[in-house]
């Protein structure tokens, strides 16, 4: 009789215990209400960012070591010839950052959401009446919100301590970093996507680093195209990177854009597309 009377106690009790273990406040829970969920795991996602001070840290550090690795060590090769006229290396360089620090921010999505399908995180979400759909446009946009401030330090580091000032002005730099963000959050679907299949950290680290590099470095980032050897030349002018970079440089720098920001969104957003079906379906199976 004490067994059955304590059962549906012990039902609830432990309802609750994976509410909170998954970082779910049950009082602020709206069940069915899709907006509600992407809000709440939102928020979980970044509680669990800010928690851990030394992961902040890196996070924050990252980009500066990079700005001050390739602004020093690619500033003193390039001679000025190589660059458009009255153009300065950083102001050439940081747009290319941003779009770097992005992809990078993207990377740390999918290894992100391996962790939490390792420790359990995932499976106590199954458990409640969460579409699973929801825990990915929430680690997405968690991501997100990382990755700007991230890309927002980087600019306000940039000008006060290499004088990045680029003529396009505050209006330039606030679409290049706008066009950085919408490349990022995209590939941080693709990231997502993969991580629902692989499910392993160490492996989804492994082949982001993969994709990473030859992008990074195989495109218009660093060093003009026009500086490239021939063989990497003609990967760099097929490199999706490059356009992405070209795009944020001609903002930041107040040239001519033409059809390159609109090729680099619609290529972006073709990706979140295919990366977001995927990672739907990938994170349904068992």
């Amino acid at each position: 009789m004490s067994a059955v009377s304590t059962a549906p106690h012990d039902r609830a009790t432990a309802g609750v215990g994976y509410r909170a273990t998954a970082g779910v406040d049950p009082r602020t829970w709206s069940s069915g209400h899709v907006l509600t969920e992407i809000r709440v795991l939102t928020a979980r996602s970044l509680r669990a960012m800010i928690s851990d001070p030394r992961s902040v840290i890196m996070a924050l550090v990252m980009p500066v070591v990079m700005l001050v690795l390739f602004s020093q060590v690619f500033g003193s090769v390039i001679g000025t010839g190589s660059l458009p006229a009255g153009v300065s290396y950083i102001d050439y360089l940081v747009p290319a950052i941003l779009v770097n620090t992005a992809m990078q921010s993207a990377l740390q999505a999918g290894v992100g959401l391996t962790d939490d399908m390792s420790n359990g995180v995932v499976a106590r979400l199954r458990s409640l009446p969460i579409r699973m759909t929801s825990v990915l446009v929430a680690r997405s946009l968690s991501d997100l919100v990382r990755g700007l401030v991230q890309l927002l330090l980087m600019i306000t580091l940039a000008a006060l301590l290499f004088g990045f000032s680029p003529a396009g002005g505050v209006t330039g730099v606030t679409a290049a970093l706008a066009l950085a963000v919408v490349v990022g959050w995209s590939l941080g679907w693709v990231f997502l996507a993969l991580a629902t299949w692989l499910r392993n950290a160490e492996l989804m680290q492994t082949m982001g680093m993969l994709v990473m590099f030859p992008l990074m470095f195989a495109s218009s980032a660093f060093v003009p195209v026009g500086s490239l050897p021939t063989w990497l030349r003609v990967i760099a002018d097929l490199n999706p990177m490059t356009y992405a970079v070209d795009a944020a440089r001609n903002l930041a720098l107040g040239t001519a854009v033409g059809n390159g920001a609109l090729l680099a969104v619609g290529i972006s957003l073709l990706l979140a597309a295919t990366g977001a079906v995927s990672a739907a379906t990938g994170i349904r199976r068992p």
